[in-house]
C-alpha cells in the first residue's frame, strides 16, 4: 500500500521534496534542535514537492514536449542524486549548527540525531501533504460541479477561487479564531493569577502600594514583577559608594481601567503622586505584548544613575508579542500613543530647567509601537531628550526607513545614518558613543543583534537575498549561512518563532552590558570608565 501510494506523488514534485529537505538543514540565523530542525524540513519538503506538482502541471498545460522514452531511467537517476544529496547533508547538519553555537560561545552539537529529525520531516510533510490533498480535492468537486454551467477552464478557475476561500474561512475564520480566543483567554488567566508568595508593597512610594492610585490586584503578573522588582537605594548606594534613591517605577495593567484613555491619565496621576517629575530622568516604556519589561534594560539605567529614574509603562494585551501584532497590533499602538502624549502634555507644561530629562523605551513590539508613539512633528518645538529601541521588529516603518537610507558602504545590520547626530546603531560589537558628530537635540538608538530574526526576518527573502546577509557579516552570524530562495524565508520564519530561546547576548536576547553601552551615549550618566567596568561584571553575576 505504501509503494502503491509513492507511485502516485509527483516525480517532480519528490525531487524537490527531497533537495528542499536538504537545503532546509544548512544554518540560518537561530541554532535549531532535531525537533525544530525536523519540522522546518517537513516544511520546506511540502513547499518543495508543491513546486514541483506546480512546474509538472504549467508544463502539461503549455503542452511542451516530454521524452517519454527516458522517463524512467530519467526518474530513477534524478531521485537517487536528490536522495544521496539529501544524505550527505544530513551528515553536514550537525556541523552547519555548530557553526553557530561556536560563534555563540555554546557547548557544540555532536549529533542532529538524524533518524529522529527525519521522522519528524516525514510526519510534518504528511500532515501537510493531506492538507494540500484536501485542498485539491475541495476544487476539484467544486470545478466538477460548475461544469454544467460554465466553460471547463472558467470552472476550473472558479472551483480554485472557492476552495481558496473555503480553506481561509475555515482556517482563519474558525480554527485559528478559535485558538486565539483560547489562548488569549489562557493567558488572561495568566496574567490575572496572584501567587501566594506575592503581597502588595508596603512602601506608599510603589504602584500597588498603600495610597497608591492603582490596585494590586489590577497590575496583572508582568506588571507586579516590574514595581516589585529591581534594584533598591541601599543596593545602588553600595555599588557607587554613595547615597542613591530608590528608583519609582509606576505601571497600570488592563483591568486598572477601562479604556486606553483612562488607563493613560491614570498613569499621570499615580507618576504625579510618586514624584516622578521630581526625578533626573523619565523614561515611558511600552512593554512587550505581554505586558513585560526587560528588566536588564531598566536595571541598567537605574544604576547607572544612582536611582534617580522614573519610568511609567501601560499593559495593553495579554497575548505574547507576536500574537498581538497578528491579532490586535492596533491595541499596543493606541496604549503606547494614549501613555506617551498625557505624559508629554504635562512634561512640556513644567519648567525646563527643573523638569526631568524624557526618554521613550521599547523592546520587541514595544519598540515597534514605542515608535509609532509620536510625530516629530509633534515635538519638535520642545522635543523629548531620546530613546532607546532594542529589537525592533521588521515591520518598524520609521526603523526601515533610517536603514534604506543608510550611509554607502555601512552594512544593513549595523546602518550609519548620516554624520550620527540623531540616530545610531549599536551591538554586541559596536557601541554608540564614538565615531559621530556631536549629538542634535534628540538622541535616538536601535541596539540590535546581527542575528535577531524579529528584526531581519523579511518577506521578500522567500525570493530575494537579504542585505544583511551579504558581505560583511554580523559578528554572530555563521559564515555557512546561504540564501536559498524559498528555504531561507521558512528558515527565518521559524528562527523568528524561536528567537527568545537564544543565550543572553544573541537572538533575541539583549545583554544588560549591552544596554549599559546604549544607555551611557544616551542618557550621560556620571560613571567613570572604572565604574562602567565595575557595573557590567555585576549584571555578568546576575541571572535574568
Amino acid at each position: 500500500m505504501i509503494l502503491r501510494f509513492l507511485g502516485t506523488l509527483c516525480a517532480t514534485g519528490v525531487l524537490l521534496a527531497l533537495l528542499f529537505f536538504a537545503a532546509s538543514l544548512t544554518p540560518s540565523l537561530m541554532p535549531r534542535s532535531w525537533l525544530i530542525q525536523g519540522v522546518l524540513s517537513g516544511a520546506c519538503a511540502a513547499a518543495g514537492y508543491a513546486i514541483g506538482v506546480f512546474i509538472g502541471w504549467l508544463w502539461r498545460y503549455l503542452e511542451l514536449p516530454w521524452f517519454s522514452k527516458h522517463a524512467a531511467p530519467l526518474r530513477a537517476t534524478t531521485l537517487l542524486f536528490a536522495i544521496v544529496v539529501s544524505g550527505v547533508f544530513l551528515w553536514h547538519a550537525v556541523g552547519w549548527q555548530n557553526s553557530i553555537r561556536t560563534l555563540w560561545q555554546m557547548p557544540p552539537q555532536e549529533s542532529s540525531d538524524p533518524f529522529r529529525l527525519a521522522a519528524i520531516a516525514a510526519i510534518t510533510f504528511a500532515v501537510l501533504l493531506a492538507l494540500g490533498w484536501l485542498f485539491q480535492l475541495a476544487a476539484s468537486r467544486f470545478s466538477h460541479w460548475l461544469d454544467a454551467v460554465m466553460p471547463r477552464r472558467v470552472s476550473n478557475v472558479v472551483g480554485l477561487a472557492l476552495a481558496i476561500i473555503l480553506f481561509w474561512t475555515i482556517g482563519q475564520g474558525f480554527l485559528v479564531r478559535w485558538a486565539l480566543d483560547a489562548t488569549d483567554a489562557s493567558f488572561q488567566k495568566a496574567d490575572s493569577l496572584i501567587e501566594t508568595d506575592e503581597t502588595p508593597p508596603a512602601n506608599p512610594n510603589m504602584t500597588g502600594g498603600p495610597g497608591s492610585l492603582v490596585g494590586w490586584d489590577t497590575l496583572g503578573r508582568q506588571g507586579r514583577a516590574f514595581v516589585s522588582t529591581g534594584p533598591k537605594a541601599a543596593a545602588i548606594g553600595e555599588f557607587h559608594r554613595k547615597p542613591a534613591l530608590d528608583p519609582l517605577r509606576v505601571y497600570v495593567g488592563l483591568n486598572s481601567a477601562e479604556t486606553v484613555e483612562q488607563r493613560a491619565a491614570l498613569a499621570l496621576r499615580e507618576l504625579e503622586r510618586q514624584g516622578g517629575f521630581e526625578r533626573s530622568l523619565l523614561v515611558v516604556i511600552v512593554p512587550t505584548g505581554t505586558g513585560w519589561v526587560d528588566p536588564a534594560a531598566m536595571d541598567t539605567l537605574e544604576y547607572l544613575h544612582d536611582g534617580d529614574v522614573a519610568s511609567v509603562a501601560l499593559q495593553y494585551s495579554y497575548l505574547s508579542s507576536w500574537l498581538s501584532l497578528l491579532v490586535e497590533p492596533e491595541n499596543g499602538q493606541d496604549a503606547a500613543r494614549a501613555l506617551f502624549q498625557a505624559i508629554y502634555d504635562h512634561w512640556k507644561t513644567l519648567p525646563k530647567d527643573t523638569r526631568p530629562r524624557l526618554y521613550l523605551h521599547g523592546l520587541s513590539l514595544g519598540a515597534l509601537n514605542s515608535q509609532l508613539s509620536t510625530d516629530i512633528y509633534d515635538v519638535v518645538a520642545d522635543p523629548f531628550q531620546g530613546a532607546l529601541w532594542s529589537g525592533p521588529p521588521f515591520r518598524s516603518a520609521r526603523w526601515n526607513a533610517i536603514t534604506a537610507m543608510r550611509a554607502p558602504g555601512s552594512p544593513a545590520w549595523l546602518p550609519k545614518f548620516r554624520d550620527g547626530s540623531i540616530v545610531r546603531f549599536a551591538n554586541q560589537k559596536q557601541t554608540a558613543a564614538d565615531g559621530f558628530a556631536p549629538w542634535g537635540p534628540i538622541r535616538m538608538i536601535y541596539l540590535q543583534y546581527a542575528s535577531d530574526p524579529v528584526v531581519f526576518f523579511e518577506p521578500s527573502s522567500f525570493f530575494r537575498e537579504p542585505a544583511w546577509l551579504k558581505s560583511p557579516r554580523g559578528p554572530d552570524v555563521s559564515a555557512s549561512f546561504t540564501w536559498i530562495p524559498v528555504v531561507t524565508g521558512l528558515q527565518l520564519a521559524v528562527d523568528m518563532a524561536i528567537a527568545t530561546s537564544s543565550p543572553i547576548g544573541h537572538g533575541h536576547v539583549y545583554a544588560p552590558e549591552h544596554y549599559i553601552d546604549a544607555w551611557i551615549p544616551l542618557t550621560d550618566p556620571a560613571v567613570s570608565p572604572d565604574d562602567v567596568i565595575r557595573l557590567k561584571q555585576h549584571f555578568r553575576s546576575i541571572a535574568y
